[in-house]
């Protein structure tokens, strides 16, 4: 008996047919303030710019001032009564070239993000679909003529 090769499962590319799923709605599960607060740190720990430049940037974008301060708050998971509003995820996320906080409010939701080309992906991808299933039922109708005559 020969034996079985094991195959090892790739961990980085996500499977495109599994259907993400919402986090169940249980009561006192959904106190984000904790992780929120890490993601704002890791997004501001991962930027090109210390954080003065990006509160000076982010407030430019937003049209309000956001002080350094405020972001090593948004930023402290001992601040969990901080959080960064929603208003301020854009700029901070377009200023730190990240879509670490949108990915993850939309994997939160039972979604999946796509961004740049993996949108022109998906809608070639469906209008193919659409193609194929059109097609079939041209095929279908021209045989029910052909059947007719």
């Amino acid at each position: 008996m020969t034996p079985v090769k094991r195959v090892k499962r790739d961990e980085q590319t996500f499977d495109l047919f599994e259907i993400p799923h919402a986090q169940e709605p249980i009561p006192s599960s959904m106190d984000y303030r904790a992780p929120v607060s890490a993601l704002v740190g890791q997004v501001l720990r991962a930027a090109d710019c210390d954080r003065y430049e990006i509160a000076a940037q982010v407030s430019r974008l937003a049209g309000k001032e956001v002080s350094k301060y405020m972001l090593d708050a948004y930023a402290s998971e001992s601040r969990i009564d901080f959080n960064i509003p929603l208003w301020l995820v854009a700029p901070l996320e377009s200023v730190c070239n990240s879509c670490q906080l949108s990915n993850w409010l939309v994997q939160m939701r039972g979604g999946r993000m796509l961004l740049g080309r993996e949108v022109l992906n998906a809608e070639l991808g469906k209008f193919e679909q659409q193609r194929a299933q059109i097609t079939e039922q041209i095929t279908k109708l021209k045989k029910l003529m052909g059947e007719m005559e």
